[in-house]
């Protein structure tokens, strides 16, 4: 799905994206659909942590949390990494941070009535 991070396929702007494409981005955008799931990409995107304290920051048991993890997983939004016993997970590059980034700076500018950037 998303997990593909490399510029080879990118569009540039100038061409229409393939459908391929728009389904891995559909599929993205539906995974950040879910509150926790985005306040959770909102905690990984400035480093890993493990379940626990993901569950303590976003609020949600530790089953919820590690269930929502593994449909980041699958859809390639987050990487995760075994130390010792724990497992720590992260953003999956610097397009998922700055989608999770921009959707909520987005959502606050819609909110307070800041103008718009471009």
């Amino acid at each position: 799905m998303y997990a593909r991070d490399n510029a080879a396929g990118a569009t540039d702007g100038q061409q229409q994206p393939t459908g391929a494409q728009v389904d891995t981005a559909v599929t993205a955008l539906k995974m950040l659909a879910d509150p926790t799931r985005l306040r959770l990409l909102w905690q990984l995107r400035d480093g890993e942590h493990d379940v626990g304290t993901l569950a303590a920051a976003v609020g949600a048991a530790r089953p919820a949390v590690s269930q929502h993890l593994a449909k980041l997983l699958l859809a390639g939004l987050v990487a995760s990494r075994r130390d010792g016993r724990r497992v720590l997970y992260r953003a999956r590059g610097g397009h998922v941070r700055r989608l999770v980034t921009e959707a909520l700076y987005a959502a606050d500018h819609y909110l307070t009535g800041t103008p718009d950037h471009d």
